[in-house]
């Protein structure tokens, strides 16, 4: 018998998520743990279930899905996050992917389509259209928003960064370095001007981003 995946909807129409609630749960090995509509609820969801499955709506009240899927990502490592989207297109598929999602699905795809995609995770396969694979962009290199960004964040500006991603306070932060929490303020100044960002939540996405690439080469 399948391991019952444990799963949490974080979805902005409140109709819609109960009848993708409603299309799991027909399946025998997947159960709802918890819905929301917003980003910060769906890390509260994530942090308390650490659920096998997350479905995501890529637009979220406090904007895209992307500043959420690292977060998640530090939260439950082990999930596995599909973004729900109308921009049914490669190249977001593959920005996702590079954050750390495991797939994309359109909103306007079948039941039938759904459960596949999640039958594959199961498998440890990614499902994507077969037009896809006919599409110019499919063939480029990955565009990463950091590919020509020299980023060389100090030891401790990193260790701000990834406490950040985990959720932790700024005023934490301050104690657990030993500085106050107006050197904090100084420390993210400099890190936004390295990063290329304005706002938390556009540091904590180019963060992951730049991780990421930086485990790759090492």
């Amino acid at each position: 018998m399948k391991k019952v995946w444990q799963v949490v909807i974080v979805d902005i129409h409140p109709t819609s998520m109960l009848g993708t609630k409603l299309i799991l749960e027909e399946q025998q090995d997947l159960l709802v743990r918890g819905m929301t509509s917003t980003g910060s609820e769906g890390l509260d969801l994530v942090n308390i279930h650490q659920p096998d499955l997350i479905l995501m709506d890529y637009r979220l009240p406090e904007g895209q899905a992307d500043q959420y899927i690292a977060q998640m990502k530090n939260l439950s490592a082990h999930s596995h996050i599909i973004i729900l989207t109308d921009e049914d297109n490669v190249k977001l598929f593959r920005h996702l992917i590079s954050l750390g999602a495991s797939g994309m699905l359109s909103k306007q795809a079948s039941p039938s389509q759904l459960i596949h995609l999640i039958s594959g995770l199961r498998e440890g396969c990614v499902s994507i259209p077969l037009s896809w694979l006919a599409s110019a962009e499919w063939a480029q290199p990955v565009e990463s928003p950091v590919e020509e960004l020299i980023v060389e964040l100090t030891e401790t500006e990193t260790f701000i960064m990834e406490r950040i991603v985990q959720g932790v306070t700024y005023d934490k932060i301050a104690s657990e370095i030993n500085v106050s929490r107006r050197s904090i303020d100084n420390y993210l100044r400099k890190i936004y001007v390295k990063l290329d960002v304005s706002s938390r939540a556009q540091a904590i996405e180019r963060y992951a981003l730049y991780a990421r690439q930086t485990k790759t080469v090492s």
